[in-house]
């Protein structure tokens, strides 16, 4: 039985929405989560930002790198100094630049040897590299965590996370009914959308969205993307759907933005036929959960109400930084990060690169 000693670790996540580094602390065994404590976001400037956007679909770059590890280690430094005890571990997830599971290729960028000499902490990277060499879509990567905070709440339920990309973790009654996989967009590809025609980089609280009408021929033809008739678990790269913005090319900023939620919310309802049985609730995580417009579209289009994770008293900003704290304990004690059901692995998978 590995060692089920509490570890204090940090979680540090660089999402695909290319906000910043969010970085949070959570006390764990890896199979129990025994405390969280606090977190932070530490957002990137806009220059650094698009530094970023120019290296994604790549294998990186050494300068782009170096930077975001270094602001990685600031985040860390910052948050130790409101944590005010010791931290044992740090498990880093990097910035995803390319993920394409499907032809055995997924590239995290970040330097964990350049963080632990930082920091002077050892830290848990490549959590992802390990699961696409063994068959496996290599995400989502979360799920497990969600089964560990949803330990004691009903069944059947869906965790949705709504960042760059969605994906959805269903737990059954029993432990091992666990399913996961990404539904679509998230907050990306409107993000994108609103960068292209106006001088905003989101649609903060859904604005455009509401101010907008969705195109039902446009959504159609976004929806025979070969992707939705693809059986889970499944996953995404960030720019998948990239192309779908040209087809919107004739809209305003507003229907634009509001067929981009709709095709969201309706991807996430599309997963529902996949489902091993509907959910008893669905709780949201993920910078989704704060667009008004995006929860309403949600619960038009899954026909039931959706709560932010907040409801059961989650940090839901905090969420996907502890997911990765929470996996780091686990890769150093031999315990599995992904399953059949989560990435579609052949077995139970372990994984991560430790920097001593």
């Amino acid at each position: 039985m590995p060692d089920r000693n509490p570890v204090t670790a940090v979680g540090l996540m660089s999402g695909t929405s290319l906000d910043g580094v969010d970085a949070a602390v959570v006390v764990t065994d890896g199979e129990r989560v025994l405390e969280t404590g606090p977190f932070l976001t530490l957002g990137y400037d806009h220059a650094f930002r698009e530094r970023l956007r120019g290296v994604l679909g790549t294998e990186g770059d050494a300068a782009v790198e170096r930077d975001l590890t270094l602001r990685h280690a600031e985040a860390v430094r910052s948050l130790r100094r409101q944590w005010g005890g010791p931290v044992d571990l740090i498990g880093f997830h990097g910035q995803t630049l390319l993920h394409r599971p499907r032809d055995g290729v997924t590239v995290q960028m970040g330097d964990g040897a350049l963080l632990a000499r930082e920091t002077g902490v050892s830290v848990v990277g490549d959590f992802r590299s390990a699961d696409v060499k063994a068959g496996g879509q290599g995400a989502p990567l979360a799920p497990l965590y969600h089964a560990a905070l949803a330990a004691d709440l009903d069944k059947p339920l869906a965790v949705l996370n709504i960042g760059g990309v969605a994906n959805v973790t269903w737990m059954g009654t029993e432990p091992d009914d666990i399913l996961a996989f990404d539904t679509g967009p998230g907050n990306a590809l409107l993000d994108d959308w609103v960068r292209r025609g106006t001088n905003l980089t989101c649609d903060e609280d859904g604005r455009l969205a509401l101010a907008g009408k969705s195109g039902p021929l446009a959504l159609i033809d976004l929806f025979n993307d070969p992707y939705f008739r693809r059986r889970p678990p499944k996953s995404l790269d960030r720019n998948d759907f990239a192309e779908a913005l040209a087809a919107l090319s004739d809209m305003n900023a507003e229907d634009g933005a509001a067929t981009l939620t709709g095709f969201t919310a309706g991807a996430v309802a599309r997963a529902l036929e996949w489902l091993p049985g509907p959910p008893e609730r669905w709780l949201v995580c993920g910078g989704g959960r704060l667009n008004p417009a995006l929860m309403a579209a949600l619960a038009e289009a899954l026909g039931t109400a959706v709560e932010p994770v907040e409801a059961v008293g989650w940090q839901g900003d905090a969420l996907e930084a502890q997911a990765f704290a929470f996996l780091a304990v686990r890769a150093t004690t031999g315990r599995p990060l992904s399953l059949p059901g989560t990435t579609g692995v052949r077995a139970p998978q372990t994984g991560g690169i430790v920097h001593r």
